[in-house]
């Protein structure tokens, strides 16, 4: 499968580019970078960094445009050159987590988000309803740190910082871990609507 990550590293979004050099059935063509997490230029630093420590230098990273999809409003045609979207962002049924009624990546740029859900693009919407279903604890930090998987230290490293944000100021532990759910969903579609339906059902 071949996948352009549309990013803004960030430390869930480094965890979900790090897991998609990893995996076989994903060939990634390119990250392209945005203001998000960090300012633009960081994010453009931390991708190229990524990509060093991924093993995959040659992959190109593409600093984005300061206009929300410029790619789209050029080219009308541009939808229908990619054969899906998959969105991390939105909540459907549960609170936002900026405000109870709007969640960060949409709410950050509503009018690029309703360019492309009207681009008539093959779009999968991941919200934080089930991204925030993941759950890290502090047993899994450690079992992360102990392994002997190729980034684990660095990963364990970013995500102890991440854990120690979300204990701070939302005294969440477990934590939740957003984009590589998004990235999970790209690869093993039956095994994340298995764990969704499970979710749905719980009592």
């Amino acid at each position: 499968m071949k996948v352009i990550i549309d990013t803004d590293p960030g430390i869930d979004d480094s965890m979900a580019i790090l897991m998609a050099f990893q995996k076989p059935e994903i060939e990634v063509l390119g990250l392209t970078t945005i203001f998000g997490n960090v300012f633009t230029e960081d994010a453009t630093s931390n991708a190229l960094l990524l990509c060093e420590i991924a093993g995959h230098p040659e992959v190109p990273v593409a600093e984005g445009s300061h206009e929300p999809l410029k790619a789209i409003k050029r080219d009308s045609s541009f939808a229908k050159k990619v054969k899906k979207v998959v969105i991390l962002g939105g909540s459907f049924f549960a609170a936002g987590n900026v405000s109870p009624a709007a969640e960060a990546n949409i709410c950050g740029d509503p009018e690029a988000a309703d360019i492309v859900f009207t681009s008539g693009a093959d779009i999968v919407v991941v919200g934080i309803n089930i991204t925030t279903q993941v759950k890290f604890t502090d047993a899994d930090l450690c079992d992360l740190r102990n392994s002997q998987g190729r980034h684990s230290q660095i990963l364990s490293d970013m995500c102890k910082f991440y854990r120690d944000w979300h204990v701070k100021w939302n005294t969440s532990n477990p934590w939740t871990g957003y984009s590589p759910v998004s990235v999970a969903w790209t690869v093993d579609v039956p095994g994340v609507l298995s764990f969704v339906k499970q979710l749905l059902a719980k009592p």
